[in-house]
Parts: structure tokens; C-alpha cells; sequence
């Protein structure tokens, strides 16, 4: 799991979420339908009647999540998942799943709301043609793929509005929680040889799959999960589809694991070691952090020159990123905690 994180889109299906719809940022991973003539008018009536059979699956603090859209969000889920050949758990666990997550993210865009959060259409369209380009396509291509799928770009920008604020909020939380001292950045120098004037770092060019361990997910179910994702990249699937399937990095999952150019230290010791022992190319075994389990390919290796002041604030850097990801795994916990929440599943 990673600050440096792309955006994920939630509700893509089928072959449009199939796109790696990403670009750096850290976060982070939805889109419905724009259908014409009849379908519009047989869509209206199935939404009206599923509105007057709707219920409250959540309550979060003065919000609430309702049953149609873990529905839907589940639907979602199931029909990539059958489309993939996955293997998902119980229905029931899975909806249990699914709301904890959307839980979290409810109790975060109210922290964005609170905060008076925006997200300006400039920075929107960046995102979004950001999103396009990783895909392969312009702006107008992107928005004709998911339309085909009975979707809307207007959706999708949405969510993409979405994963933004979390993520801000998110950002926030990590400057006021990590600070680094000079003292820190010796110590991590030391520990590289002591060198604080050397010129050259090297870089891993790496992607992950992330199976994180949840309150409904246990450590046999994580570390299966992890095998079942391995043993389908064994069998030749692309890393990047299953990493769109499998990983719970929102971050970097909808952008095919992609972490980009990894540095020294950049990452917690469990996932670094397993990363530095495998050779460009290579696909690691599922490896153990408190994060869970990842799944590591490293893509490419370069050295990179840097003087002794700029070595110092990249050191520094990478400190701050190792920190913000551990801590902000630790607010999520809290938030969680803090929060009125009442599940009526």
C-alpha cells in the first residue's frame, strides 16, 4: 500500500472497467448508464420501483448508505468477477465487505464536506484526461468506451470527484500526523553506508497486488486470495487485469498495480526486501506486511544521479511516504471507530 496512488473508478464493468483508469496521485479505483429511446423509459420504471422498495443498509454519522447502491455496487462486483473467472466469498460476506468499504469512504467525503473541500473543474479534467492517456485513448474515445457499456463520462467524473477528496482529505491527515526530523534522515543515510554525498540511488520500476486482511477477511482467506491472484498470473493473465480484480491498493489497483519508480526506502522492509531480491521481470510469491499480502513485479531498474542535498530531501521523501501509508492505515481505523455508524444489512 502506497501514498503514490492512481484513481480508481468503482463502477466501471465489463470491459470498461477493464481500463486502467488510473494516473498517479495515491488514491485510489464508477459510472452508470446513459441509454436512449425505450431503454430510458424501461430504465425510469425499474428505477422508480426499486426507489419505493428501498431501504437503509447504513447509517454513518448524519448520512446514510441505501440498499440499492450496495446493490449495485455488489452487482458490480459480481458481474467482473464472472466475467474474469473469479472466485468471490459468500454473497452475504460480500455485501459485508463492500459496505465496510463504502462506510469508510462516507465517513471521509463528510470529513471533505467539513472542511469545505473542493475540487476545481480544471483539476477534474486533468484527472480525467489523465485517466484517458493510461488507457490509450483521447478524452472522446474514453467517454465512447464506457458509454458503450451504458454508462455516462458525467458519472464517471463523479466519482472521479469522489477519489479526490478522499484523497485530499487523506493527504491532510498525513501532514499533520508525520513529520521528519534531520536527525531521521542521518540515521537512514547511515544505514545506506553513510555516504550522504554518494551521487547514485537505484530505482525499481515496480506493480503490486495488494490483499489486505479486514474485519470480515481473515488471514487464511487473504493469504488464499493472494494465491489465487498468483496462480492466475502463472497461468499467463496480464498483471495488470488481475491487479484490477484482485488488489485493495485503491491507489494503484484501476492503474494495473503500477507504483512507478520505487526508491530506497519508499516502501515498508517486508515489501522492499521481496522487491530488491527479484530480477526485472520476475513475479514474487504473495509477501506478508502489516498491510497484508502483496504480490510484486518489478518491471525495470535504474540508477539515478542526485547530489547530496537533493539525495537528502528524496531521503526524506521516502521516509515521509513509508510513514504517511502506515499512519494512514491507522486513521482509518480511528475514523472508523469515532464514527456513529449503524449496519441494518
Amino acid at each position: 500500500m502506497t501514498m503514490q496512488h492512481s484513481l480508481p473508478l468503482r463502477a466501471l464493468s465489463k470491459r470498461a472497467r477493464r481500463l486502467s483508469v488510473g494516473a498517479t496521485l495515491a488514491l485510489c479505483l464508477g459510472a452508470s448508464a446513459a441509454i436512449v429511446s425505450d431503454a430510458v423509459h424501461a430504465q425510469t420504471f425499474q428505477s422508480s420501483q426499486r426507489q419505493a422498495l428501498d431501504s437503509v443498509a447504513a447509517v454513518v454519522n448524519d448520512g446514510v448508505i441505501m440498499k440499492s447502491e450496495l446493490e449495485d455496487r455488489v452487482r458490480q462486483i459480481e458481474q467482473q468477477a464472472n466475467a474474469q473467472g473469479g472466485q468471490l466469498p459468500p454473497r452475504r460476506q460480500l455485501e459485508e465487505q463492500v459496505l465496510e468499504r463504502m462506510v469508510l469512504d462516507e465517513i471521509q467525503l463528510q470529513m471533505a464536506r467539513q472542511a469545505n473541500l473542493s475540487v476545481d473543474d480544471t483539476q477534474l479534467n486533468r484527472q480525467l484526461r489523465s485517466i484517458a492517456e493510461s488507457n490509450g485513448m483521447t478524452l472522446d474515445a474514453f467517454a465512447d468506451a464506457v458509454e458503450a457499456d451504458g454508462m455516462s463520462l458525467a458519472e464517471v467524473r463523479e466519482d472521479v470527484r469522489r477519489e479526490i477528496l478522499m484523497r485530499q482529505v487523506q493527504q491532510r491527515q498525513a501532514q499533520q500526523r508525520v513529520n521528519i526530523s534531520e536527525r531521521e534522515v542521518d540515521r537512514f543515510l547511515e544505514q545506506q553506508g553513510g555516504q550522504q554525498g554518494q551521487s547514485f540511488i537505484e530505482e525499481s520500476q515496480a506493480r503490486h497486488i495488494l490483499v489486505e486482511l479486514t474485519p470480515t477477511r481473515s488471514e487464511e482467506q487473504a493469504r488464499a486470495r493472494a494465491d489465487e491472484a498468483r496462480a492466475r498470473l502463472q497461468q499467463g493473465e496480464a498483471f495488470a487485469a488481475v491487479a484490477r480484480e484482485y488488489s485493495d491498493d485503491s491507489g494503484s489497483a484501476m492503474n494495473g498495480g503500477e507504483l512507478g519508480w520505487v526508491r530506497p526506502g519508499q516502501t515498508v522492509p517486508a515489501f522492499e526486501e521481496a522487491m530488491n531480491a527479484l530480477s526485472p521481470g520476475q513475479v514474487s510469491a504473495p509477501v506478508r506486511s502489516q498491510f497484508g499480502y502483496h504480490i510484486i513485479e518489478v518491471e525495470d531498474r535504474r540508477r539515478q544521479d542526485v547530489t547530496s542535498e537533493s539525495r537528502r530531501e528524496q531521503v526524506r521523501q521516502a521516509i515521509f511516504q513509508r510513514r504517511a501509508n502506515e499512519e494512514l492505515q491507522s486513521w482509518q481505523r480511528e475514523i472508523r471507530e469515532q464514527a456513529f455508524v449503524d449496519i441494518r444489512l
